[in-house]
């Protein structure tokens, strides 16, 4: 327990230091916003593709396209917004406005996961250029057909927009480009878990970002894409997972990761073992007892019911998390040997 303390608060004392901040807010009464509302009411633009499952409303008449943004205006900005690409979580959320970021959850076209047939889906190159195509509703492949108010960068740019009009109190305007027309990808941080984590990282190849969070991810084990030419440098990447996730064992993580180039940047670390700052690793795992269930270790990685705790409650890995979203890019660590 001490050293999770210890862990905790190096972490908190060393990102608070070295990030760059954004605009001070001037809200009367500070605190933590939860902002929702449908895609389809932010853009009259965003049609249903039922050919791939994606549609406003299941079959029972549940919304299917609520989008979600948190920012916590008693902490200081750090000027720097997240966007997720899986489904929306108060546990992560919350901690996304402790730390200064400003997050939002986009609806967009991303449900052909399971719909692509399985020759086509280990040709080697189509998921990556599906995860494209759906990131940014530009044509990048034939099997399907996603416009650009469907894919997620105009999805989060009509988000953000809306947030900055209805919003003024929270700041949103610092993330549009002057003309208003685009976002400062500069100042964004892609985040996702499992195919969120994976097309997180593969639109951070595409177009530069300030950070990708990976949480177990990326995978694609059959794609050549991790070992592309990347807009966003591999020292801007960082994973997390756990050992008994059938991606870590099947060997797909830690092939992205290297491909990635991510040991240029410091060893594979278990956080369990290890205080933070981590060694200044962006290749973080954990071995945290899930009894043995590769399902849990999957999502137990991410702030939530899986995620370990301590007899008292409190989350393992508070500085883990933290640290993903706010450790000073700048800041490696030391080259993993050759041939490792």
């Amino acid at each position: 327990m001490l050293r999770y303390l210890l862990s905790f608060l190096f972490a908190m004392v060393s990102s608070w230091a070295a990030e760059p901040g954004g605009p001070a807010y001037a809200d009367p009464q500070p605190q933590r916003y939860h902002l929702t509302k449908r895609a389809s009411e932010v853009d009259s633009r965003a049609r249903e593709h039922p050919e791939i499952d994606f549609v406003f409303k299941d079959s029972s008449g549940k919304i299917q396209d609520l989008e979600h943004a948190v920012v916590d205006t008693r902490v200081a900005p750090r000027g720097r917004l997240v966007i997720w690409l899986m489904g929306y979580g108060s546990p992560l959320f919350d901690r996304l406005g402790d730390y200064g970021l400003h997050a939002i959850q986009v609806h967009y076209a991303n449900k052909w996961f399971g719909l692509i047939p399985a020759a086509v889906r280990d040709d080697g190159v189509s998921l990556g250029q599906m995860r494209l195509e759906a990131a940014t509703g530009e044509d990048f492949t034939k099997l399907a057909a996603i416009p650009p108010p469907d894919g997620m960068m105009e999805r989060a740019l009509q988000w953000v927009r809306w947030l900055a009009r209805e919003h003024p109190l929270g700041q949103w305007g610092q993330f549009l480009t002057a003309d208003g027309q685009g976002l400062r990808w500069d100042k964004v941080i892609m985040s996702g878990s499992s195919h969120g984590a994976t097309t997180a990282t593969r639109f951070a190849l595409h177009q530069k970002v300030d950070r990708v969070v990976a949480f177990c991810g990326p995978r694609d084990q059959l794609e050549s894409w991790p070992g592309f030419k990347s807009a966003t440098p591999a020292q801007r990447i960082f994973g997390f997972s756990h050992v008994l996730d059938s991606g870590w064992t099947g060997d797909h993580y830690p092939r992205s990761w290297g491909m990635l180039g991510l040991g240029q940047f410091g060893p594979v670390v278990d956080v369990d073992v290890t205080a933070a700052p981590f060694g200044n690793s962006r290749r973080l795992i954990t071995r945290f007892d899930v009894k043995g269930d590769a399902k849990r270790a999957h999502s137990s990685v991410v702030p939530g019911s899986a995620a370990g705790k301590a007899a008292n409650g409190d989350y393992f890995h508070e500085a883990v998390w933290r640290y993903l979203f706010t450790h000073p890019i700048d800041r490696v660590g030391e080259p993993e040997p050759a041939g490792r």
